[in-house]
């Protein structure tokens, strides 16, 4: 049995149709009520938060994980991400107040976001010298309160930018939901999760 830990929310929906879509029976996980751990045939679904997807595969204690790039990005860790697997599309984005210039001038800056690794690379990478906030609820409010210049946040129609009079930028990455193997699973069990990743290769070019 493969040990596969989902994450939560945004991306479960769309990860419980491909498992389907795959052969795999997922019932258990469409009626789950409040439970957290189920058996599906060969497959032990586990429901976790995305950070925690991360940290249960890289621990070993699940062998498998579906989890979104923007999670990978900012935590990192020791794991094979094999397979971009096309849903949870978004991307990070710098976005400011409508009207001001971010790039310009000599004044000191300031960045607010919930991905702080993620925002300090881009920003290096710009060469722009910024402190950087880490705000855990709503970013948009932190230029309106006039506590940062800007924000690096995730963006899917852009509405909420707009609706806080706040603008794009630029972008900073794309991302979508990833596909990520343990390491020590991978030659524990490769027979099962080499056909796990077929299946889900076969379904994934179905698509295209």
């Amino acid at each position: 049995m493969i040990k596969l830990a989902l994450t939560k929310g945004r991306i479960e929906k769309k990860a419980l149709d491909l498992l389907e879509q795959c052969g795999y029976d997922i019932s258990p996980v469409r009626e789950k009520g409040r439970k957290l751990v189920f058996s599906c045939g060969s497959l032990e679904i586990i429901l976790a938060k995305a950070p925690d997807v991360i940290t249960y595969v890289q621990s070993g204690v699940c062998d498998a994980g579906i989890v979104g790039r923007d999670t990978i990005m900012e935590q990192g860790g020791s794991f094979y991400e094999l397979l971009d697997l096309g849903f949870g599309k978004c991307r990070f984005a710098l976005a400011g107040i409508a009207g001001t210039d971010f790039y310009g001038g000599y004044s000191h800056k300031t960045v607010a976001t919930k991905y702080p690794n993620i925002a300090r690379r881009f920003l290096d990478s710009k060469n722009a010298e910024c402190e950087i906030v880490k705000i855990e609820g709503s970013v948009e409010l932190a230029p309106i309160l006039e506590l940062a210049d800007a924000i690096v946040d995730i963006v899917e129609t852009g509405a909420t930018l707009r609706e806080n009079g706040l603008v794009p930028i630029e972008d900073v990455a794309q991302v979508s939901a990833r596909l990520i193997v343990n390491p020590a699973s991978m030659k524990l069990h490769k027979t099962e999760l080499t056909d796990f990743i077929n299946r889900c290769e076969r379904e994934l070019e179905c698509r295209v």
